[in-house]
Order: structure tokens, then C-alpha cells, then sequence
């Protein structure tokens, strides 16, 4: 008889710890645990900790509740400006309703990252390049409310979503980088000229102030030929007074002026003789004979008189 209820209590402990093997779960700290019975889900959720269910009966899905990092492949895109890029991103997410998140949906880490893709591309072809560029945070925000707006109701809420890389084509890279040399360039030749014209007005003061002391100007020059003497260097400052010069300037003798040359008049037509300027300026004509020529002609041979014998 006492072996029999020995063995009974032996039997009757193996079964208990069989069940409880069979019916203990354990729920981490970042989970939360639902229990289908019969393929119904129970309302109550499992915190975390030690759990039991009913073997064969009850089912137990756990859910994890941590934050989420979810990559989105890089998406092809043409921007609003008619510019092709690939933009890639990462979502940050989490389940905030176990319920929802299991039975709304069928994998919810699926349904987020499709969602998140299509945001991406609607969200390349509303906004310009530069927008893409150096607006991100405005865009940021912008996907995150498409894909936050259906993830609602799946019991899964977005924490924050980042643009990653922006890539462009090799011609575009090459345009803005001469772009960006150009406003370089312009901006470094504006900064030049202001300062030139900075120099220019410190340098008109500085002459007037030296104007009224002739003194100044002497000593600036004793200045500069120290400046230029202080390294070893074989150059020779002499100074020349610009006074003198002036001076032998207005003492040279004007050149001599050449015999002017007056430049022939056209001659008219053959008809009409010489034009007016010949007429002008030929040398007026002598009665007389004109020089150079013969003045004795050979006497004419006189003729007889009368008949000859």
C-alpha cells in the first residue's frame, strides 16, 4: 500500500512538473506577450516576467517593444527641377499596441518599409534639389508624417525618419562645383575691390595730411629707402625730386617747326584746264619772255633789193 501511493506521488509529481514544463513561458523586459486561445486572442496581455498558458490550449506570441531601425533601399527619382537622383534613408519605429501590430497586419516590418519606399519617392518628386541638399530637416519631418498617417492604425508608431545620401550624377557634381568656383571667384573679387577702395580713401588722407606738412613726405621717403636698404640686396634707391624734372621740362626748347608741306589739289578734268588749287598756287606770269628760254634769234636772211645782173 505504500508503495502504491509512493509510486502514485511519484507519478502525480511527474506529471506537475510535465505541465508546468509545458505551460511556463517567460516574457522578457522588451516584450509583451499575447495568448491565442483557440486562435482567439485573449484581451489580457502578458507583462513581462513568468507567464502560464495552457499546454496544447493556449498559444503564446511574443512582441518586441524596442525601437526599430528600419534601412530604405536608395530610390531613383526626378526631382521637381528635372534633375535624376537616388536618395536612401532610415526610419526609426516601435509598436506601441502588441494587438494591432500582430493581428491589423500581417508583418508589420514589411508594411512599414513598402510604406516608407513610396513616401521616399513622392517625397523626391515634390521638392527641388537644393531642397534635397540643404533643407533636409523640412523633409525629414514631411516623410515621417506619410508614413506615421497609416502606421497608426497598424499599432506602430514612427520615432523619427533621416534622409541618408543624396547621389547625383557625375555632370551635375561637375556643374555645381564650377557654380560654386564662380561664386567663389566673384565674392573674392568683391572683397578685392572693397578693399581697394578702402586703401584709396586711406591713401587720399594721407596725401592731404602730407600735403599740408612737406616735411611728412620727406620722412615717408627716408622710410621707404630703409625699408628697401634692411635686406641684404643690392638694390640703389636714389631719389629724384619730381620738381626738377618739371623744371627741365619747361626749360627744353620747343622742336622747330619743318617747312610745311602743302599737298597737291586734284587736277580738274583735260576740258577745263587746271583745277582751282593749281590756278592758286602757280607763279604769276610775266609779259615778257620766260627765263631760261633764247632770247637772240638767228637774223632772217635778207633778200636782194633788186634782180641781179
Amino acid at each position: 500500500m505504500v508503495e502504491e501511493l509512493l509510486t502514485a506521488a511519484i507519478a502525480a509529481g511527474v506529471g506537475v512538473a510535465v505541465y508546468v514544463g509545458a505551460a511556463a513561458r517567460v516574457v522578457k523586459q522588451y516584450e509583451r506577450g499575447l495568448v491565442f486561445r483557440f486562435g482567439k486572442l485573449r484581451e489580457e496581455i502578458r507583462p513581462p516576467g513568468f507567464a502560464m498558458v495552457v499546454p496544447v490550449i493556449d498559444r503564446l506570441h511574443k512582441v518586441n517593444m524596442q525601437i526599430v531601425t528600419l534601412p530604405v533601399p536608395a530610390q531613383e527619382g526626378i526631382t521637381r527641377d528635372n534633375v535624376t537622383v537616388r536618395v536612401d534613408a532610415v526610419v526609426y519605429f516601435k509598436v506601441v499596441d502588441p494587438a494591432n501590430a500582430i493581428v491589423a497586419v500581417e508583418d508589420y516590418r514589411f508594411a512599414v518599409s513598402q510604406m516608407a519606399q513610396t513616401s521616399l519617392r513622392s517625397i523626391i518628386g515634390k521638392s527641388d534639389l537644393d531642397d534635397l541638399l540643404s533643407n533636409r530637416e523640412m523633409l525629414n519631418q514631411g516623410l515621417e508624417l506619410m508614413i506615421d498617417s497609416p502606421a497608426v492604425g497598424w499599432g506602430v508608431q514612427i520615432d523619427r525618419v533621416e534622409i541618408k545620401d543624396v547621389s547625383l550624377p557625375e555632370t551635375m557634381k561637375r556643374s555645381m562645383a564650377r557654380q560654386a568656383e564662380a561664386d567663389r571667384e566673384r565674392r573674392a573679387r568683391v572683397i578685392n575691390a572693397d578693399a581697394e577702395l578702402q586703401a584709396s580713401h586711406k591713401l587720399a588722407e594721407a596725401a592731404e595730411v602730407m600735403s599740408e606738412q612737406p616735411a611728412a613726405l620727406q620722412l615717408r621717403l627716408l622710410h621707404t629707402i630703409v625699408a628697401v636698404a634692411a635686406e641684404k640686396n643690392s638694390t640703389l634707391v636714389l631719389p629724384f625730386p619730381v620738381e626738377l624734372l618739371r623744371f627741365l621740362e619747361r626749360s627744353a626748347p620747343p622742336p622747330a617747326a619743318g617747312p610745311a608741306r602743302v599737298a597737291p589739289a586734284p587736277a580738274g578734268p583735260a576740258s577745263e584746264g587746271p583745277g582751282p588749287a593749281e590756278v592758286a598756287d602757280a607763279p604769276p606770269k610775266l609779259d615778257g619772255p620766260e627765263p631760261g628760254l633764247m632770247l637772240d634769234a638767228p637774223p632772217p636772211e635778207h633778200e636782194p633789193k633788186g634782180p641781179r645782173n
